[in-house]
C-alpha cells in the first residue's frame, strides 16, 4: 500500500547506492593503498598530478570536486611525503601550484597495479563499467551546473 511517505523509503533514495557504492569502493581501495602509505584522496590527488605534471590548487580542486580546505591537508601531507611541491605562481601569487617531484613519479610504478586490482573487486562487465562511468559523469555535469 503506498504513502504520501513512500518518497522518503531509503529504497527510493538514488543518493544512498551511491553513497553506499562509493563508501565501499573507497574501503576496498585501503589495502592496495596502505603499503604506499596513501589514503584514498592522496591518491586521486597524485593520479591529476602524474596526468598534469604540475596544476594550481584551483584547477585540482575542479577536477576532483574538492574544496581547497579539504585539499590543503592533503597536499600538506603529500608535501611532507616528498612527493609534491607548492609554490606560488610568478605571474599571480595568488595561485597555488602543485608539482609532483621525482620521488612522486616514483610511487607512480607502485601504485600501476591498483587499478586492475580494483577492476576485480567490481562484479560488472566492461560495457556496464563504461555504461555506470558515462552516468556517473553525467550526474557529476548536472551538479556542476547548479
Amino acid at each position: 500500500m503506498s504513502t504520501k511517505y513512500d518518497c522518503l523509503r531509503i529504497s527510493n533514495q538514488l543518493c544512498f547506492p551511491l553513497y553506499a557504492c562509493s563508501k565501499e569502493i573507497v574501503r576496498r581501495y585501503k589495502p592496495y593503498l596502505d603499503p604506499l602509505d596513501l589514503t584514498y584522496t592522496q591518491y586521486i590527488t597524485l593520479l591529476v598530478l602524474w596526468e598534469e605534471g604540475e596544476i594550481t590548487v584551483k584547477a585540482l580542486g575542479d577536477k576532483l570536486f574538492l574544496d581547497s580546505g579539504t585539499l590543503t591537508p592533503v597536499l600538506k601531507k603529500l608535501e611532507q611525503k616528498g612527493y609534491v611541491t607548492r609554490s606560488r605562481s610568478k605571474d599571480d601569487e595568488r595561485n597555488l601550484i602543485i608539482t609532483v617531484t621525482p620521488e612522486g613519479e616514483k610511487l607512480k610504478e607502485q601504485a600501476c597495479s591498483i587499478p586492475a586490482q580494483m577492476g576485480k573487486c567490481v562484479n560488472l562487465a566492461p560495457e556496464e563499467v563504461q555504461q555506470l562511468y558515462d552516468l556517473l559523469y553525467k550526474l557529476l555535469s548536472g551538479a556542476r551546473e547548479e
